[in-house]
């Protein structure tokens, strides 16, 4: 960090880059979240048939239905790659096509990748060890360590586009992009980089993990209407959809992307992450670590609440961690954020029509920020009925709205009490 934060370098987001259950790219992801498309459906997987259909409680899932090889990635590369990894990738090219830089003109030691993940390359872990038990470890694929390394987007990007500079792959659970774009935001600032792709990729839906999060009675079980499962701060809520997904997002230094006459679309104004040291999965029941995260992101833009918009919330659509975030929202908001105060403040979940994308979430996240931020709209909360009574916020039920968005923030909180909270911000030059 600077000595003084007058000389700290503003950072720009020129670019995003997406695949997700709603589209198979950032435009067709945000034009679907505005109209409120929900990607949950019936888990449709060969995977899933090894074993008898009553043994699952959960049949639903956020998939990304079109399973081929993204065109993005030629299939020879898809056959040595998890999906976790082709997913984020595939968001990966997309977002530097997107942002036109050339880094084959750029210093490559000053350009760098953080792409984080929750639980990495977990289809291969399952189907390696089936080998394994079945065959033997002479079978085993030779691809099978850099197939499953959580690092292995961040590392197959630095690889690709030759970058030299910062490289890391956070893994905090569902905090993990949202650390990722955090630190990619310091390094930038603090003038260690010019350029960082930063974002989360995931893909979870594996019968390991579905039956995993089933057995500790995480997930929704409203299996018969698979639509309307993923209901944040609605009171009939009874648990999160698992989704995969990935997005990654083109930090720049503002001169940089000036120099080049890059198009801005937002500014990364501020930063805050924080710890509950309270439970390894259930959030603190105040939200005491989630207010601080956005208290210290506030500081650190050098903003107050009364400044704020718009709140992407995390909104995973578990009784818990609503509540949790809810208490958070007002402790930090006071009045403000009461929808019978005529506050104003708006907050949605991107997940109650994507699902939860885990590690990947605060990236994927981010396209609804930035859309609200350069469109004015913002993306709405479906399936959210009957609001919870204790929950006296504006949840943008329904629909999106129109909205004058000049800062939001972007939250995302996972297991082990890990919170990020990230300020993003219209650009004025």
């Amino acid at each position: 960090m600077t000595d003084s934060a007058t000389t700290a370098r503003r950072v720009v987001v020129t670019s995003v880059g997406a695949i997700t259950n709603v589209g198979r790219d950032a435009a067709t992801t945000w034009d679907s979240l505005v109209r409120g498309k929900s990607g949950v459906t019936t888990i449709d997987s060969d995977a899933f048939r090894a074993f008898p259909d009553e043994q699952w409680s959960v049949k639903i899932a956020g998939a990304i239905q079109d399973s081929s090889i993204p065109e993005r990635l030629s299939p020879r590369e898809g056959k040595r790659l998890d999906r976790f990894a082709i997913l984020g990738i595939s968001a990966g090219i997309e977002a530097v096509e997107n942002s036109g830089i050339d880094f084959s003109k750029e210093d490559p030691t000053r350009c760098g990748v953080i792409i984080g993940s929750g639980v990495g390359g977990i289809q291969t872990i399952e189907a390696g060890m089936m080998v394994l038990m079945q065959k033997g470890p002479d079978r085993l694929n030779p691809f099978t360590v850099p197939r499953l390394m959580a690092n292995a987007v961040a590392g197959d990007l630095s690889i690709r586009y030759g970058l030299q500079g910062p490289s890391d792959s956070h893994t905090t659970a569902c905090a993990s992009s949202g650390h990722s774009i955090g630190d990619a935001f310091n390094i930038i600032r603090r003038g260690e980089a010019d350029v960082i792709l930063a974002g989360g990729s995931e893909a979870a839906i594996s019968p390991l993990c579905v039956g995993a999060f089933m057995t500790m009675r995480a997930l929704s079980t409203r299996n018969d209407d698979p639509a309307t499962a993923s209901r944040p701060f609605d009171r009939g809520r009874d648990g999160f959809v698992l989704a995969e997904g990935a997005a990654v997002l083109v930090l720049e230094s503002e001169e940089h992307a000036k120099a080049r006459g890059a198009d801005i679309l937002a500014e990364l104004l501020g930063y805050g992450a924080t710890s509950d040291a309270s439970h390894i999965t259930a959030p603190h029941p105040e939200g005491s670590g989630a207010a601080r995260a956005m208290q210290v992101a506030l500081a650190d833009a050098r903003l107050n609440p009364e400044q704020v918009d718009y709140i992407n919330a995390h909104g995973t659509s578990t009784p818990l961690g609503d509540a949790a975030e809810v208490a958070a929202v007002k402790s930090v908001f006071g009045k403000r954020a009461l929808k019978s105060k005529g506050g104003g403040l708006l907050m949605s979940s991107t997940k109650s029509m994507i699902g939860h994308c885990l590690g990947a979430s605060g990236a994927v996240e981010s396209i609804a920020c930035l859309g609200a931020i350069r469109h004015g709209v913002v993306t709405p909360t479906i399936n959210c009925e009957h609001p919870d009574p204790e929950f006296d916020l504006d949840f943008v039920a329904h629909t999106a709205r129109d909205a004058r968005v000049r800062v939001c923030l972007n939250n995302t909180f996972g297991f082990g009490g890990h919170n990020v909270s990230l300020v993003l911000g219209a650009y004025e030059g």
